[in-house]
């Protein structure tokens, strides 16, 4: 007869963390994500016009994932017989201690390319009247370390519009001046998804076996 050590599957080789991270975004026209990896796990680098938003809080970049459903019950039963997703929503929310011109457009609305400064430096812009939902190509990132390499989580959204606006204080103490937004990941009628996720790198490479995935294709 089986003990439990028997049965049991336990690899803390498994366990992830997010030691590091970034969130880079792109115009909505830009080139998507196709894979973050080469074939020797590295990665590879961005299309033209992504950038960083730079250092983020210590929260990170937070995804919530709201589920809608529609249940049918029945008479005799507690439970629901029946039930239907109507909904599945993603939102990403990243707050940006960096100020510029990236993180100031992001978090405020406004659209800064035509900006110039003063002959003094200054920058200035208005509000605007409503503030733009911009819709960007949104990759967020998170790196863990193994003996093996580097590992990286990463989550490509290629429509993620700007839906809500952080709130900002001036003050001191221990904390920088925020900018911050949320975005909701929608579908992209050309590319045909709303989010895709990856795992990759060379730490990833040498735990597929243990993680339950077949070799890697030829090259």
């Amino acid at each position: 007869m089986p003990n439990y050590d028997d049965l049991q599957n336990k690899k803390n080789s498994l366990i992830r963390k997010s030691l590091d991270g970034s969130a880079f975004l792109a115009p909505s026209g830009a080139d998507p994500i196709d894979y973050i990896t080469g074939a020797d796990g590295s990665l590879v680098v961005l299309p033209t016009d992504w950038d960083d938003v730079g250092y983020l809080t210590t929260d990170g970049m937070a995804h919530s994932r709201a589920v809608t459903t529609s249940d049918v019950t029945s008479f005799g039963r507690t439970t629901p017989t029946r039930s239907d997703i109507t909904a599945d929503t993603t939102t990403i929310t990243i707050a940006a201690q960096e100020t510029k011109l990236l993180t100031m457009s992001l978090a405020t609305g406004a659209d800064l390319t035509s900006v110039v400064p003063q002959p003094g430096g200054e920058v200035r812009f208005r509000k605007p009247q409503t503030p733009s939902q911009r819709t960007y190509r949104l990759l967020t990132m998170a790196v863990d370390l193994t003996e093996d390499g580097e590992i990286y989580i990463a989550r490509f959204f290629p429509r993620a519009k700007v839906t809500a606006f952080a709130d900002q204080a001036f003050t001191g103490g221990d904390e920088a001046l925020l900018w911050g937004a949320t975005f909701t990941g929608q579908y992209d009628d050309t590319l045909g998804f709303a989010e895709a996720w990856h795992f990759g790198g060379p730490g990833w490479l040498a735990l597929l076996d243990d993680a339950g995935f077949p070799p890697p294709a030829a090259a």
